[in-house]
């Protein structure tokens, strides 16, 4: 029995939780799991982020004490929080913030409405995502987050075409990583078979792909390159495979229109996309629109409004912006006991929109997809650019391979400098010119001078996750 303020807030929300989770066992129909929500009008979804809002405020209040200490310092009270209007009164929290509460409060800081209490009795799984400074941030994640992202994860998975007939070959190894570990227990839930191939090496998974037949495969953008190289490599072409979709996440695909049509020409399939991030989790954030083609342009992902709210944010002021303009993304998450936050800073690059959509589903849209997040802006003397710039100029240059990095260092002069590596079969031959190419290529995008190095095929390291293609190495002031 609830006999706390921070209990009966809790016992609220859960009801909130539970209230508006419509068809959880199994889908309404073949094509959508919960029509109620997914055709749901503007104003059916605004009433029930207001519900959630108003029930998921007063929890975080009583339950966590980042967002208490927040809320004071601000002068505010969970009661001037009735509507999602009333959210442009709440600064986004950045994961700055939640780094310094780690390291104020380790082992797990104070962000998440998770005690030991709750943690013993019904915790699921810890995930975790490490900032710029190595300060790890936690989340402690229950059952209840467990069944209510299986549940939200299972209704995308079903609108990107995922029905009885597939089998998923789960490319990843799972760790820390919140997207595989989703994705797994939607797949229980829709009853799908999966093998699982973490641990494998490439060439076992390629063996895998040919003896069991899998059809769709799940891996990073710049596994589902080097998977289907390496297949080339052993004498077997991935066209003619079983694979018919190719389920990509860590790293942006549709959104590179390069190298999007480079994966799909390597395995003619087409490509589906999960968008989220750990702290506003465990759960899909947006997912490619079924009515998406390999011939739309540009790619559209939606965002699920009944589990979440969703803004772009000027990168300066930080202040919201209107649908139709580009800016970061700002998530606050209604579908979790563990991690409800509020305007939490994702910070890619999007444009929304709120027009209906063809394929019958009324919650925004993000065109384009999400490209350039803030964190991974390069500042090069003075001239900001995105890693996604620099990849759309080696994937300019014809005959590239799939890897390259950018390696930022500092010169005997005290100047900041950057050089691009790439691979390229012809590098023995044409280097030279090759070279001077993609210095202009990145030169025409970027506006700032680099040098470049093209490499043999196979030199840079093969990535199974998040490809990490930027090395800082500059001297620090």
């Amino acid at each position: 029995m609830a006999n706390t303020r921070a209990d009966m807030t809790r016992e609220t929300w859960l009801a909130i939780l539970d209230k508006f989770r419509y068809d959880r066992d199994r889908p309404a129909n073949p094509d959508m799991w919960s029509p109620r929500l997914d055709t749901a009008s503007r104003d059916e979804l605004i009433w029930i982020q207001n519900e959630k809002l108003r029930a998921a405020v007063p929890f975080l209040y009583e339950n966590s004490p980042f967002y208490r200490r927040r809320f004071d310092r601000l002068g505010l009270s969970p009661g001037d929080f009735r509507s999602v209007d009333d959210l442009e009164k709440w600064p986004v929290v950045d994961k700055t913030e939640m780094m310094t509460d780690a390291a104020e409060h380790p082992p797990y800081g104070t962000y998440t409405t998770v005690t030991d209490d709750v943690w013993a009795k019904r915790g699921w799984m810890m995930f975790s995502s490490s900032g710029s400074t190595g300060v790890p941030r936690v989340f402690r994640y229950t059952h209840i987050d467990r069944e209510a992202g299986a549940w939200a994860n299972a209704r995308a998975l079903l609108a990107m075409g995922f029905k009885p007939g597939e089998t998923v070959f789960m490319l990843t190894g799972y760790g820390p990583h919140v997207w595989a570990w989703g994705v797994q227990y939607a797949l229980e839930k829709m009853e799908l078979p999966t093998i699982p191939g973490g641990g494998m090496d490439a060439r076992a998974r390629a063996n895998t792909i040919l003896r069991f037949k899998p059809t769709i495969l799940l891996c990073t953008p710049s596994y589902a390159l080097h998977l289907g190289r390496l297949m080339q490599s052993m004498g077997h072409d991935p066209v003619a495979t079983s694979v018919h979709t190719l389920f990509l996440a860590g790293e942006p695909a549709l959104a590179v229109e390069s190298t999007r049509r480079r994966i799909e020409g390597l395995w003619n399939a087409r490509i589906v996309e999960f968008y989220g991030c750990t702290e506003a989790s465990p759960h899909v954030g947006g997912y490619s629109c079924p009515a998406q083609t390999r011939d739309t342009s540009p790619a559209a992902t939606h965002l699920m409004e009944d589990i979440q709210v969703w803004e772009v944010v000027d990168p300066e002021t930080r202040r919201a912006l209107p649908s139709g303009q580009r800016g970061l993304t700002v998530c606050t998450n209604l579908n979790s006991e563990s991690s409800p936050q509020l305007r939490f800073l994702v910070g890619d690059y999007t444009t929304l929109d709120t027009k209906a959509c063809a394929c019958g589903r009324t919650h925004v849209r993000a065109i384009g997809s999400f490209a350039g997040r803030a964190d991974d802006l390069i500042n090069l003397r003075g001239i900001k650019m995105f890693p996604i710039q620099i990849e759309e100029a080696v994937r300019a240059l014809p005959g590239t391979g799939d890897e390259f990095e950018i390696v930022l260092t500092t010169d005997s002069g005290g100047l900041d400098v950057m050089t691009v590596r790439c691979e390229h079969a012809d590098h023995d031959r044409g280097g030279g010119d090759l070279r001077r190419r993609l210095e202009e290529e990145i030169r025409s995008r970027c506006e700032v001078r680099v040098a470049a190095e093209v490499l043999a095929l196979g030199t840079l390291p093969k990535t199974e996750f998040k490809a990490q293609r930027v090395k800082d190495r500059r001297t620090k002031v």
